[in-house]
Formats: structure tokens, C-alpha cells, sequence
């Protein structure tokens, strides 16, 4: 008997022995169990994915710290340009920072992710699809008051410069 798991590229193959049947209940046990070994499989892979990645959050946290520190101690010394583009920067990294860090949160508070209902699945998905549209609306509107700043500025320097040449 062969069956392909949803999202899955790959089959998994039970032999199951002719004295048996497809609907015999032991096979059928042990077809169920080889999927939950498989599925158990895949939990623990990902865990030790988000043992790497956590790991790797963590160096940049603490390197984000440093620049943090390092930003506090040299304020004296940023110029006004310099401080509205950090500014714009540091919104954005916040927002995507307590974004990551709500979701962390959630996963480990929840006593038991695996015992969810599904029909909460879609809405956590719906919520994350949601907040990320978000976070992409937010940046967009960034860039173009970036470019909106820019703009006015080069406005600015060309009035001068009309300025200068109808006082010649």
C-alpha cells in the first residue's frame, strides 16, 4: 500500500504481507504508526532547525545590543539626515524584532501545540498573513516618504539655485 502525504513529495510504502489485508486492524495499527513515526520525524527535524536559528537569533541580538550601546554613547555626534534615516530603520526593526519575539512567545506558551484545533489553524494563519501584508504596507509607505524627503529636498536646492542665477 502506498500513500502520499499532503505536502509531502516523497511516498511512504507499508508491505504489508498477503496473509493480511488492507482492512485487517493490525496492519492497519502498523500503517498508522509508521505515519506517526514519520510525522515525529519531521517535528524533530524542525525543532533542531529552530535550535540553529534561535541560536543564530541570538548572536544578532546581542550584536544589535553592541550597535545599540555604541549609538547611546556616540548620540552627541549624529547629524540631523543621519538620525531621521536611523530612525526610520529602527521603527522597522522594532516592528519586525516584537514581531518575532510575540511569536516566540506564543509557540512556548502554548502548553501543547501539537493538540491545537485545526480549525484555529487557519485564523493563526490568516493573522500571520495579515501582519506580514502589514509590515510590508509599512515599509512601502517608508520608502516613499524617503523618497518624498529627497524629492522636497532637490526641490529645495533647485529654488535656490533659480534663486542665485535671477539675482545674477
Amino acid at each position: 500500500m502506498a500513500c502520499r502525504f499532503p505536502g509531502s513529495n516523497s511516498y511512504t510504502v507499508v508491505i504489508i504481507p498477503l496473509k493480511t489485508s488492507l482492512y485487517n486492524l493490525d496492519a492497519l495499527r502498523f500503517y498508522l504508526w509508521i505515519k506517526r513515526l514519520k510525522e515525529l520525524e519531521k517535528e524533530k527535524d524542525a525543532l533542531y532547525s529552530g535550535l540553529e536559528i534561535l541560536e543564530r537569533a541570538r548572536l544578532w541580538y546581542l550584536q544589535r545590543l553592541e550597535e545599540n550601546r555604541a549609538r547611546q554613547d556616540n548620540i552627541d555626534t549624529i547629524n540631523i539626515f543621519q538620525e531621521s534615516a536611523a530612525e526610520e530603520r529602527s521603527c522597522l526593526l522594532r516592528s519586525c524584532i516584537q514581531r518575532v519575539n510575540g511569536s516566540l512567545g506564543a509557540v512556548m506558551a502554548e502548553p501543547n501545540v501539537t493538540s491545537t484545533s485545526i480549525s484555529s489553524l487557519p485564523d493563526a494563519v490568516a493573522d500571520s498573513d495579515l501582519r506580514w501584508h502589514n509590515t510590508v504596507l509599512t515599509q512601502e509607505v517608508s520608502d516613499k516618504n524617503r523618497q518624498i524627503s529627497k524629492l522636497e529636498l532637490e526641490k529645495d536646492a533647485l529654488l535656490e539655485q533659480l534663486d542665485e542665477l535671477q539675482a545674477h
